[in-house]
This record gives C-alpha cells, structure tokens and sequence, in this order.
C-alpha cells in the first residue's frame, strides 16, 4: 500500500541486514504488536516471508483493534490475532506455547504509564511470568526493556553494567521498576536455562506512531502539521534518538543471535528538544516558539540518556544508523499520508 510505502522501505533495509532464516518452521509470538515496535518487527516478518521464509505462524497479541496501517496482516493465514489485555491472567494464560517470543507489550508514553502505575507493572512482571512459561524447549525470549532503568545516575555514559538509583516514590517509578523487576525475571530464566535476553531501549521514534502519541517527536509533528509548534518549556533537555528501523534490526539480532542477557538499543546523534522541534519546524516551513516564562523542565523526566552502545556495535556489527534528519523526514511523510490534521482555520490537512 502506498501509504506504508516508507515502512515496507524500511523493512526492506532490515530484511537485508538481519538473517532470520533460524525462523523457518518456528512460531513467533509478539506483544504490543499494534505499536511502533511491533509494527516494525510484523513489516520485516512480512517482506521475509515474500522472500521465501516459511514461519509457521505469527501470533500478534494486541490490547485493542488493529490500526488501518497493520490491517493488512488480518488477512494472511501466517497470522493469528490475539486480542486482549495482558493484565487478565485468563487472557495471558491462554496465549500459545511458541519457540520465540517479544515481549513489548505496555505504555510507553509518560503521561499514559505514570496514570497506569498498576498495570504497567503488572505487565512488565506478572506477564512477563506468565510468558516466560509459554517458551519451547531450545526457544528465545526478548524483552523490551528501556534505558530508564539508569534513571537516577549522575555519570556521562551508561553501560550495561551500571544501575539506576531512583528511589521508588519516583512520579515514574511503576515504569522503572516494573522494567527493572522485567529483566530480573528474565535473568531468573535464564538461570534455568531459558535464552532470555534484554534490550534497554532509549527513545525510539519513526512511523508506525499512533495519532495523539503524546511522546515529544510526536507532539511536534502533529503541531507542525496543524500550523505551529509552540514548547511547553524552553526546550533545554538532550535526547539521543533512534530511528525505528535501526532498534528493530538490532532487537532481531539481539533475539537471534546475542550471547549477553543485556544490551543498550539507542542511537547516536544527540539533540536538544529546542533543536528537535526546529528541525521538525524546517521541514514543514512553520514556526517554533517557546514560552516567555522560561519555565523548563517536565514531571520526572530523565536527563540525557547517554548509552554505551560498544557492546551491540561489536557483536553485531552496527555502523551506520540512520540520521536524525532523514528520520524526522520519513516520520513526516507517514504522518502526513496516514493522519488527517485540523488547521488552525478549521479546514483540514492529511
């Protein structure tokens, strides 16, 4: 389809950088399939299969209806559509036994985990249980963990080794500790000899978004597209960003072939989010203001998150990574095909 012309290009560039062939004849279960994440690893699954790779079966597991980018997959018999929310233990009880699964499944937008402190942790840690019981003899385990674990620390790069010191009355505690209890679950695993491994992933950004997304790269684009991107603050705060298709080729391979149970996913430019909106305000030839109050500063946001990446890069090989600008570009041009945004005026854009 023309509109996820940009995601199938991508997945092109993934089906071609990453061997799944180890997939043939196997399952594969993903949850939070339905998202940015999910809807990466469902594209290069897709275009591995028009190459001639022979899954078995793909079983998506979603909270809510699939969005009109993902429709497609409701059609393939490779496919099967588990909807449901993973909080129900009969609903996650009931998922398949399967050789490899990618646990991805929760809230990852601030404002929706931290109104979400119960669930979200209950999905990163009972669910994780649960899922971990559904795994083959010889099978693989990810999840998608987040580099807010190093929440807390006061040092210019986080390693793999490094942990996070924030106190549990943090506003976004039920996120860090619910990923952090995640991956000692998977450590447990582990320890009886399941390949459970661990990806801290740091701001991934792309197509594939939902609208309303209320994470920072979203909110600009859909500003933007509306007119103008107004901050809510003066922008001040450093990100690293990594685009989607670079953090699913190195989760595939972490899945796949990885020999650590940890791993940093992130990218390497950084960028202050004044300088993120400008360059969303460039391409789109609007205006970019900030307050005159100069107030700075959001409820329990992290610092930068400067990942050690070394490991990744060595074991797999990962030089080139995708520029900011190219990125921000290609996640334009999704949105704007996919989505329909008011003007200020009232009339209406796609």
């Amino acid at each position: 389809m023309e509109k996820n012309r940009i995601i199938e290009e991508d997945a092109k560039d993934i089906a071609s950088r990453v061997d799944l062939s180890e997939l043939s004849g196997k399952e594969i279960l993903i949850t939070g399939a339905s998202g940015l994440i999910g809807t990466y690893f469902l594209y290069s699954l897709k275009e591995c299969m028009a190459r001639g790779l022979q899954i078995k079966k793909v079983h998506i597991v979603c909270k809510n209806q699939l969005p009109e980018y993902l429709q497609i997959f409701s059609t393939y018999p490779w496919i099967e559509l588990w909807q449901g929310d993973l909080c129900e233990d009969g609903f996650a009880n009931s998922l398949p036994e399967c050789d490899y699964i990618i646990h991805g499944a929760g809230y990852g937008q601030p404002a929706k985990y931290i109104a979400n402190d119960d669930k979200t942790l209950k999905i990163n840690t009972a669910a994780t249980f649960t899922l971990l019981e559904k795994i083959k003899e010889h099978g693989k385990f990810l999840f998608i963990s987040s580099s807010i674990i190093y929440n807390g620390l006061q040092k210019e790069t986080y390693y793999e080794s490094d942990a996070g010191v924030t106190t549990t009355l943090h506003p976004r505690a039920g996120y860090i500790e619910g990923k952090r209890c995640g991956e000692a679950i998977c450590f447990a695993y582990r320890k009886k000899g399941v390949e459970a491994k661990a990806a801290r992933l740091s701001f991934t950004y792309g197509p594939g978004v939902r609208q309303g997304d209320e994470r920072a790269m979203c909110v600009f684009i859909e500003k933007g597209l509306r007119g103008n991107i107004a901050l809510l603050d003066q922008g001040c705060a450093e990100r690293i960003y990594c685009y989607v298709a670079d953090a699913v080729e190195i989760m595939w391979n972490i899945l796949l072939f990885g020999k650590e149970p940890v791993y940093n996913v992130g990218g390497k430019e950084k960028v202050t989010i004044l300088e993120l909106a400008q360059k969303i305000g460039k391409v789109l030839g609007v205006p970019v203001t900030v307050p005159k109050d100069g107030k700075n500063g959001v409820l329990g946001a992290a610092p930068l998150e400067r990942l050690d990446i070394s490991k990744l890069e060595k074991e797999f090989g990962k030089t080139t990574f995708v520029p900011l600008g190219q990125g921000v570009e290609r996640t334009i041009q999704w949105m704007q095909g996919q989505y329909v945004y008011q003007n200020a005026d009232g009339s209406q854009e796609r």
